[in-house]
């Protein structure tokens, strides 16, 4: 039997930074992922880190810490991870929008957010590519971009350098438990000896709760990007439209007339494909896509930049997205299983928290109660009216 001082179980981009932080720490780790490393949720995702989308408060005082980390994050793993602060951009395609996003750029400048409202003109001397009926849009400095597939492959080479044990095409059948507290996992590999498990599968984390007799209140949104071929540079940084806001945080004024949670999210890699989404659906894991929705992407992306029109789409992404409905994570140790922690529900923001989650969960295990100010929000509490 394997033995450990803490077993990770999820191998994307939350699961390997755990895993590197707690090796980092000192402890005897062991990760256990059922596919390839970074190979669901986290390889099915754009490359954007978004602070000006965040919600003022909790939400966005997590993006900027985890901002922080990514400023040194290549040094500290020894290699890139194609992270660039190249700024953001979200589009503006009507007089609504426009007045909703007003109220938007005010919040986000209270919170500290360097974030300018522009006029058509002014957005497109940062973006020419954007339609001419625009009516503006926002800019962030601030917004920046990764590679979510090198990131994932970083943290667990990491991880396996100071000492992580990595077992990929695993799969956890079950967790024994003596008197309220972990004692084994169970594998269809064999079995590991630990006091400490970290749920870190994203959707598939409730599941994993249920083997210890957890509840966990995430469910999985579908997410659809295309993937272009390889053409020139044609933007500056990363671009959203204010639909995606509206789908992203106020879903439910949106469902009326727009059913899919169609929004733009557009970026390019350094080879030079487009990574265009998207839709956000609670179809459970169904993983076939009615035609209507890639249209439906396609032509609202037509809609704010003309020139997709001439670019091939090679092939599309489906993933997964964790979500709890409030748009946070749950990090914490469990209430009734003492030694199991939960550290998923990211929904869309995994890539931008992945950083600032190692780092917490890490603290939680250790006791060191170092980031107080942000668990305490993050917790299973706050569903408590829901359960």
């Amino acid at each position: 039997m394997k033995t450990a001082d803490a077993v990770v179980i999820g191998g994307g981009v939350i699961g390997t930074s755990i895993a590197f932080r707690l090796a980092r720490k000192g402890l005897k780790t062991i990760l256990i992922e059922k596919g390839a490393i970074g190979g669901a949720t986290s390889g099915s995702c754009d490359k954007a880190i978004f602070l000006q989308s965040k919600k003022p408060g909790v939400h966005l005082e997590l993006a900027k810490a985890s901002l922080a980390v990514y400023k040194q994050l290549e040094h500290e793993l020894g290699e890139s991870i194609e992270f660039e602060q190249c700024g953001g951009m979200i589009a503006i395609e009507s007089e609504e929008q426009l007045s909703t996003m007003k109220e938007f750029v005010q919040k986000q400048q209270q919170a500290g957010i360097p974030i300018r409202l522009l006029d058509v003109y002014e957005a497109r001397q940062i973006q020419p590519v954007l339609a001419d009926h625009m009516r503006g849009a926002t800019w962030s400095e601030l917004d920046a971009e990764v590679n979510p597939l090198l990131l994932s492959q970083a943290f667990a080479k990491a991880a396996r350098r100071n000492g992580t044990e990595i077992l990929t095409h695993t799969e956890v059948q079950g967790i024994e438990c003596i008197q309220g507290r972990v004692a084994k996992i169970k594998t269809n590999l064999g079995e590991i000896a630990t006091e400490t498990v970290i749920n870190a599968a994203g959707p598939f984390a409730p599941a994993i709760g249920k083997l210890v007799g957890l509840s966990i209140p995430i469910v999985p949104r579908r997410g659809v990007i295309f993937i272009s071929e390889k053409v020139p540079p044609i933007l500056r940084g990363n671009l959203l439209c204010a639909q995606y806001i509206v789908s992203k945080h106020l879903a439910h004024l949106s469902e009326n007339y727009n059913p899919y949670g169609i929004g733009l999210s557009l970026g390019q890699t350094k080879s030079g494909n487009l990574l265009l989404g998207g839709s956000r659906e609670f179809v459970g894991f169904q993983k076939d896509v009615p035609p209507e929705i890639y249209a439906s992407i396609a032509e609202h992306a037509c809609r704010i930049i003309p020139s997709l029109r001439g670019i091939r789409m090679i092939r599309t992404m489906v993933g997964f997205r964790p979500s709890t409905g409030d748009g946070l994570p749950i990090l914490q140790e469990s209430p009734d299983v003492e030694g199991f922690y939960i550290a998923a529900g990211h929904e869309g923001d995994g890539i931008a928290l992945a950083p600032i989650t190692g780092q917490i969960v890490a603290s939680l295990v250790s006791k060191d109660n170092q980031f107080a100010h942000f668990t305490q929000h993050l917790t299973l509490n706050r569903f408590a009216a829901l359960l």
